[in-house]
């Protein structure tokens, strides 16, 4: 049992006037002593006529409401796993009732054995510094906590200048009777526990940790609620010279020394018995040496792979103006403002990510498998993976951004534009067919190649000086194709035909609708300035990420919601307020019934059969093998000879998406044989992010935007077999341009 301390009350029982009067006996014996002590031939000197002129009154606002900085924490989706911490300083306050009462009487006796009895300055203490300096030729500073603390609060505020900050520390009287005047009129404003608290929260106790909550992790790995007698004896001794006496970066020998000093002073304030500090004294001196991870770099290395959602979350912070006005605001409100942002990153689903893109490809390929997770009505971003280290690590020599990279390879950004997806962008051009009224059932007759209106420069595809999109497997492909089997099949001739119907534009401005962002200049530039004549946007010619494909097609699952990929749950103040920015930012940008129908035609692609049954074969049918029958869409994609592989594939409850491509090599091509590994790995994650969760279906589309008018199938005329030169067929394509 610890000794009974005395308590703060009967410390406290001071009269008024005694108050008032230490106020002023305190500001003019303080002022002429300490000048005394650090300048002896300025005694007299003005000191008296400023201590009794300068009135008490007028606490600088840093002192009522400190700025201390505070590092901000993040925590995955379960908010209690650390992903990292942001800050300029490592430091987080706690209140007194979540501090040991040990570590509070140890302070005390180490630094201020009168605290609770004095009014900011210990006149005894003063006295006895001036017999000492007098004698020694020393400058004992007789400081309090109280004023320890205002000398704290006035270097490290952010809002003054270096200048400012650095006075706060010089060795003058002018400087100690202003520190003098603070405290006591702190003294006047604030309880005593209250100055404790904050005392213990801004000081410095060595190796990088700031405030006692900080102190308690970086040197014992515990809470300070947790902290033992010997452990709350050594953090009090470190604060009197805490480069020297840190046991981890200091002297462990005068560490001890100080912690048999702060124990024998607790036995003179009464805080412990002799035997109680003997048993402490004893203990050995047993660290276990935490430091806090500091920015998306820093995660453990059993996590790198963090660093990308990491990396994610740190752009999306700094684009929010709840966090301030400039981006240097936002930054510094990032480092300082000692906020709780508790992410959505799942662990679990994560953690699948990065396990199935290694399964296609390791690290150490030039390849990537880039992964991203997003909930439907929500935005929140579940996972990011790709098989790459978060890290500023060396490389071996060739190998740039391999196996260790902080280019953003899942959300896009600096010098990552995107992949190409192939078909997974015909949503868009079925989307806007649907939106314009054409049923599922809209029937065209797809060719091996169709000739079109659209220039072919730069193409490949050609017939004559006209582009000329081909099938990629005529046998499976060819012949009257509706929404349902032409998506299901991935027939591109359909798709240009139904693009050319409803017109480029539209489809270009659809995808922009669900969030799809150009972020290359060719990119940006078409879409702006001739997105009517961008015919082969339909087979996803145009860069993306994973991420803004999973977004676009969880917009459709979500029945024509779009919201804004978010990286968070919830953002909280110091103080626990919840701020607004945690809340997803949601928009209708389709109709309800467009998103379902697209949804039935989608189920063709994995193998499923939608709510009218037209699917005839899908290119990804492997999926619904892998989902158990989990109701389940999605759309693969290939590039221009196999360069990428893509897969997005959804529920009710998540949308994933995975691009294969080399992302510092857009000519080395990926090949056919990576497509079956991206259906397999986004499927899986699928699986990981709806385990134990209960079935959601879809709902159908209703009847007239399914069918339509069901109209008969016309055979084409007879075929020469050579579909881009055959005149009768090019007229028939032409009559065919307004669909049945």
């Amino acid at each position: 049992m610890l000794a009974k301390p005395r308590q703060p009350g009967e410390m406290r029982s001071r009269s008024l006037v005694g108050r008032l009067a230490a106020v002023v006996l305190c500001g003019v014996l303080a002022g002429l002593v300490l000048a005394a002590a650090a300048f002896p031939g300025n005694l007299f000197l003005g000191l008296t006529v400023k201590a009794t002129s300068d009135a008490w009154g007028g606490l600088p606002q840093e002192l009522r409401a400190p700025a201390t900085a505070q590092r901000t924490a993040v925590y995955a989706r379960d908010g209690r796993t650390l992903i990292t911490n942001f800050y300029d300083v490592d430091r987080r306050d706690v209140p007194l009732t979540e501090i040991a009462p040990v570590m509070r009487q140890a302070i005390v006796a180490a630094e201020d054995r009168r605290f609770y009895s004095h009014g900011g300055v210990d006149l005894r203490g003063v006295a006895r510094a001036l017999v000492t300096n007098a004698k020694e030729g020393t400058t004992q500073g007789a400081s309090t906590l109280t004023m320890q603390y205002v000398r704290n609060v006035l270097k490290s505020d952010p809002e003054r200048t270096a200048e400012e900050r650095q006075s706060a520390t010089e060795v003058s009287a002018g400087r100690k009777l202003q520190e003098i005047r603070y405290a006591a009129a702190l003294e006047q404003t604030l309880d005593k526990d209250e100055i404790l608290a904050r005392y213990l929260n801004i000081a410095y106790f060595g190796s990088g940790a700031y405030g006692i909550a900080a102190a308690s992790e970086r040197y014992f790995s515990v809470t300070p609620a947790e902290l033992t007698l010997a452990q709350a004896a050594l953090l009090a001794g470190l604060v009197q010279s805490p480069n020297e006496y840190s046991p981890i970066d200091g002297d462990r020998d005068a560490a001890l020394v100080r912690r048999s000093y702060v124990l024998d002073s607790m036995v003179v304030t009464g805080a412990i018995t002799t035997a109680q500090a003997d048993r402490a004294r004893a203990e050995d001196l047993t660290l276990d040496p935490t430091e806090q991870p500091n920015g998306c770099t820093a995660i453990p290395g059993s996590h790198a792979d963090w660093g990308f959602f990491c990396d994610y979350l740190r752009s999306w912070w700094l684009a929010q103006p709840a966090f301030g006005g400039t981006v240097a605001e936002r930054e510094q409100a990032l480092r300082r403002g000692g906020y709780t942002v508790v992410t959505s990153l799942d662990p679990t689903v994560q953690a699948s990510a990065l396990r199935q893109s290694l399964a296609v490809f390791d690290s150490d390929e030039p390849r990537a498998l880039p992964i991203a997770a997003v909930e439907p009505g929500t935005g929140r971003v579940l996972a990011m993976a790709v098989n790459r280290n978060y890290s500023l690590a060396a490389n071996p020599a060739g190998q740039d951004n391999r196996p260790n990279t902080v280019n953003q390879l899942v959300a896009g950004g600096g010098a990552i534009d995107g992949y190409q997806a192939g078909s997974t962008f015909k949503l868009f051009t079925m989307l806007a067919a649907l939106e314009s009224g054409l049923p599922l059932d809209t029937e065209y007759y797809a060719p091996t190649r169709l000739p079109t209106r659209y220039p072919a420069e730069g193409s490949t595809a050609v017939c004559g000086d006209r582009w000329c999109p081909a099938n990629a497997d005529p046998a499976s492909m060819n012949g009257y194709r509706t929404m349902w089997d032409a998506f299901g099949r991935s027939v591109n001739t359909y798709f240009v035909r139904l693009s050319e119907q409803v017109g480029p534009a539209k489809v270009v401005e659809m995808a922009q609708r669900l969030g799809i962002t150009f972020r290359s200049d060719l990119d940006e530039k078409l879409a702006r300035t001739d997105a009517a004549d961008w015919g082969a946007f339909t087979l996803g010619v145009s860069a993306t990420t994973p991420l803004d494909l999973a977004a676009a097609y969880a917009t459709v699952a979500a029945e024509g919601t779009y919201c804004a990929p978010l990286p968070v749950l919830s953002v909280a103040g110091p103080d626990g307020t919840k701020l607004p920015v945690g809340d997803p930012s949601c928009r209708r940008v389709l109709d309800a019934d467009v998103a379902r129908a697209a949804t039935d035609a989608a189920r063709c692609p994995v193998g499923q059969d939608p709510a009218y049954g037209r699917c005839t074969g899908g290119t990804a049918a492997a999926a619904d093998r892998i989902v158990d029958g989990r109701p389940l869409a999605g759309k693969s994609g290939t590039s221009d000879q196999d360069a990428t592989k893509s897969f997005v594939a959804y529920t009710p409850q998540v949308a994933v998406a995975g691009i294969a491509a080399n992302p510092d090599d857009p000519t080395d091509r990926v090949g056919i044989a990576a497509q079956s590994g991206v259906v397999e790995a986004v499927a899986r994650v699928i699986v990981a992010a709806t385990e134990g969760r209960p079935e959601a279906d879809f709902t159908p589309p209703s009847r007239d935007l399914a069918l339509g008018d069901e109209p008969e199938r016309r055979a084409p005329p007879t075929r020469s077999g050579d579909d881009e030169n055959d005149l009768d067929l090019r007229e028939w394509f032409d009559r065919l341009r307004t669909p049945r």
